[in-house]
């Protein structure tokens, strides 16, 4: 039981995930860039329309 070598060893260092990257040509860049500004546009204009909740009940 005096074996205590063992007992407090160090765990090996795991190796951290790499990154995907995925290359992309300057048009997909504009589009993905453009598809996002309108998908912000639509959340917008739908929120605007909502009843706000500051109102009494």
């Amino acid at each position: 039981m005096n074996d205590t070598t063992n007992t407090f060893k160090k765990a090996p260092k795991r190796k951290g995930d790499k990154g995907r990257r995925v290359t992309m040509s300057p048009e997909a860049k504009q589009a993905y860039a453009d598809l996002i500004q309108h998908r912000q546009d639509q959340e917008e204009t739908y929120k605007r329309h909502l009843p706000s909740d500051a109102k009494g009940r």
